[in-house]
């Protein structure tokens, strides 16, 4: 599995495995088929309510700790930092670990100052119960108020996908040594049929799927596909195989945009 670092002690496998709305006995399954397949990367977040089923089924596993990148997410009505840290310790309870790998903020909120947030993350870095800090849903604006804290900011997952590549936004990131997370990295579906996606399946006799997984790992961006059938999650997994040439990727960047999919009413999207 290749990665890319974080920072000084910490890597990211490119690939990982999303559980956006995966709950309860119905998640199992999935992430037993990952865990076996090979995944080494899973994405949750406390909003999504399934930490208790993934920390059972890591420990079902018999995976050593260390070979599995663990990302969550602490909600953002929770970002004053007593708030924050008691959210950190309930989540690590729940999914029975230690320590996160990677802990982000999972949407800004301006009701709460960042540097007491990120002040937070610092601590429980200090302390040893997360690896790296992040954030997420971060316009160019938020990752300029982050990073004037001094405090390391690492990664940012945000919505990414062929037809709305954030180029600007992973330009900015890039400048400020922050990596990005796509989620929702096939648009929900929407994006394996573009033209250009089709055209280079049937080109290079692979899934659209995979075409666009290969983009994102080829420009350096960490996916997090979600699937439920053992074929999809294997199909994403298979991904890592394929190889764009650098006129197809040129290709995928070339793809016509189009606004954003995810957009809540409480988000602080500035451009």
């Amino acid at each position: 599995m290749q990665t890319i670092h974080l920072n000084t002690t910490t890597q990211i496998p490119l690939l990982g495995f999303g559980t956006w709305q995966l709950t309860g006995e119905e998640a199992r399954k999935p992430l037993e088929t990952a865990l076996e397949i090979g995944y080494r990367h899973i994405d949750t977040a406390d909003y999504y309510h399934n930490h208790q089923i993934i920390g059972t089924v890591l420990e079902e596993s018999g995976l050593p700790r260390e070979a599995v990148f663990v990302t969550s997410k602490v909600w953002r009505s929770d970002l004053r930092s007593e708030d924050l840290i008691r959210a950190c310790e309930r989540t690590l309870d729940e999914l029975k670990l230690t320590y996160l790998d990677l802990y982000l903020i999972h949407w800004p909120n301006k009701e709460v100052p960042i540097m007491e947030t990120l002040e937070a993350m610092q601590e429980l870095k200090d302390n040893g119960l997360i690896r790296a800090i992040g954030v997420s849903n971060f316009d160019l604006q938020h990752i300029d108020e982050a990073v004037k804290t001094g405090i390391e900011i690492t990664n940012n997952q945000v919505e990414l996908h062929p037809s709305f590549n954030q180029k600007r936004l992973r330009e900015h990131c890039a400048k400020n040594h922050v990596t990005i997370t796509a989620y929702s990295p096939i648009a929900q579906g929407m994006d394996l049929k573009l033209k250009v996606v089709t055209q280079l399946a049937k080109q290079y006799e692979i899934k659209p799927s995979q075409v666009i997984l290969a983009w994102l790992r080829q420009s350096g961006i960490i996916a997090i596909p979600k699937a439920t059938s053992k074929a999809h999650i294997k199909e994403n997994y298979e991904s890592l195989l394929v190889q764009l040439k650098p006129e197809d990727m040129n290709k995928m960047d070339e793809i016509e945009q189009q606004p954003r999919m995810v957009l809540p009413d409480f988000a602080e999207f500035r451009d």
